[in-house]
């Protein structure tokens, strides 16, 4: 155990988010600081975590005809020229290798469209060889990004990108939202983190997308955080690639396009959601460690460690256990030091448990304490963790509806945004009102077009024009 976790988190979450929020990840081991500015290093208990999401989420990629592969790193700069737009949006986060073995620049991938497409400018020939429907778990380089903001911002992170190829635009549109709905079902089932499905306006959207979807969740620091995008890119990356078929009457066709991706910020929201001041708290379907059993052991100690090994063998049948025999600690300081892990149950049994046939069950969410018969420990514990895997669900859940305000009245944007709010207003979707509204709230972006639209009437918030849809508006990361 590293000195550093033993002394705890010493700032408070209500006090000082941002230095909490560091704490937690660096001292319950999720993560560190890497030797190059803006950079981190995944920890083995950080990665245990994305390890959980890339499980999860590659069964629904096999379910849904999905194949994985890899693709290089290094993508020649006459790459990024063949589409404009997607160019221009990049042109701040590339990374370039200035001189190598090419004539020309090498980027350090920002994003992959670019090498995938001209891949499968070679690869599709035919009506027959769609839909074609391919992802890749890398790393991505954004360097830009100066400060690193452990998970949620750093130049180097890692992602999935799917990226897909279809005869029709109707079948483009579908699966756009069908990807959207699973990055909304792993955020609830796996993370236990409520998002809001939107699109985004044309000003945030994907560079050289036809239009992009996201999720979208709200931290206690009262900021917005995008989860995942899934994005129709049209036809222009098509057009620019080469990418054509010929249709089942032999006539040669552009196909529509798909991306879509999420990407280790992940584990930043499920930090910031659920975590207190004692450390992590993780919800049981994406804990690596669902139960940890402390022995007491100052008398009888070999009976006692006898049973709690046989709970143990029990438990491991369905969960993943640690049984922590260590005697240089104290089950006080063993206590901190799995709570501080987020460990979802911490299961407590010594000489009196063992007289009454009973051990003591702790749930890390809420600290509640109960004294359980060993003969109905499985059964229990079965229960705890799924009540508190729905319970983490709805208090967050509860935050943020409770984060959400929705007003007509500019005056009172202004202050729901000061007061840390995400805020639903009427917009004309215009980019040039959309830029003066994030000037004058002080950096309130918009976050999306929530896809479930009211009917709507009257003027936009700021520039009074005719509004054409509601917007949610806040800070971001």
């Amino acid at each position: 155990m590293e000195e550093k976790s033993k002394e705890g988190l010493t700032a408070k979450k209500e006090e000082d988010m941002p230095e909490w929020y560091t704490q937690v990840c660096l001292k319950a081991g999720l993560a560190e600081y890497g030797p190059v500015k803006g950079t981190m290093i995944i920890k083995p208990y950080g990665y245990a975590l994305w390890q959980k999401i890339q499980d999860y989420f590659n069964k629904i990629l096999k379910e849904k005809n999905v194949s994985n592969a890899y693709f290089p790193m290094f993508i020649p700069e006459s790459f990024f020229k063949k589409e404009a737009e997607h160019a221009k949006g990049f042109e701040a986060e590339v990374a370039w290798i200035e001189k190598g073995d090419s004539d020309e620049r090498i980027a350090l991938r920002p994003t992959s469209e670019t090498i995938i497409y001209d891949a499968y400018s070679r690869w599709i020939r035919s009506w027959r060889d769609l839909p074609l429907r391919i992802n890749q778990w890398c790393n991505i380089i954004r360097w830009e990004v100066s400060q690193c903001k452990l998970f949620l911002r750093s130049r180097e992170f890692l992602w999935q990108e799917g990226h897909c190829v279809y005869e029709t635009e109707k079948e483009c549109d579908r699966e756009v939202i069908l990807f959207l709905d699973e990055y909304e079902k792993l955020c609830k089932n796996l993370l236990a983190v409520p998002v809001i499905k939107g699109k985004k306006t044309d000003k945030e959207k994907f560079a050289g997308a036809k239009y992009t979807t996201t999720i979208e969740t709200f931290t206690p620091e009262g900021k917005a955080l995008q989860c995942g995008t899934s994005h129709n890119l049209g036809q222009g990356f098509a057009k620019s690639f080469g990418i054509s078929y010929l249709d089942n009457k032999g006539k040669k066709s552009l196909p529509w396009q798909s991306s879509w991706g999420f990407s280790t910020r992940l584990i930043g929201a499920l930090v910031m959601a659920h975590s207190d001041n004692k450390g992590l708290v993780l919800p049981p379907s994406i804990a690596p460690t669902q139960i940890v059993i402390v022995p007491i052991i100052s008398n009888k100690k070999e009976k006692v460690l006898k049973k709690a090994r046989e709970i143990k063998k029990e438990l491991e049948k369905d969960y993943e256990v640690i049984l922590d025999e260590r005697e240089e600690y104290s089950p006080g300081w063993k206590y901190s030091e799995y709570e501080l892990k987020g460990i979802p149950i911490r299961i407590e049994i010594g000489p009196k448990d063992l007289e009454k046939a009973q051990a003591v069950l702790v749930r890390r969410d809420n600290g509640k304490k109960e004294f359980v018969k060993i003969k109905n420990l499985k059964s229990n514990v079965k229960k705890n963790l799924e009540q508190m895997q729905d319970s983490l669900y709805k208090k967050a859940k509860k935050f943020l509806d409770s984060n959400i305000v929705k007003t007509e009245n500019w005056e009172q944007f202004i202050k729901e945004i000061k007061n840390k709010k995400l805020v639903l207003a009427k917009f004309c979707g215009d980019k040039e009102c959309e830029e003066w509204i994030k000037d004058k709230s002080k950096g309130a972006g918009s976050r999306c077009i929530p896809l479930k639209q009211e009917k709507i009437s009257g003027n936009c918030i700021h520039c009074k024009k005719k509004a054409k849809y509601w917007a949610y508006f806040g800070k971001s990361y």
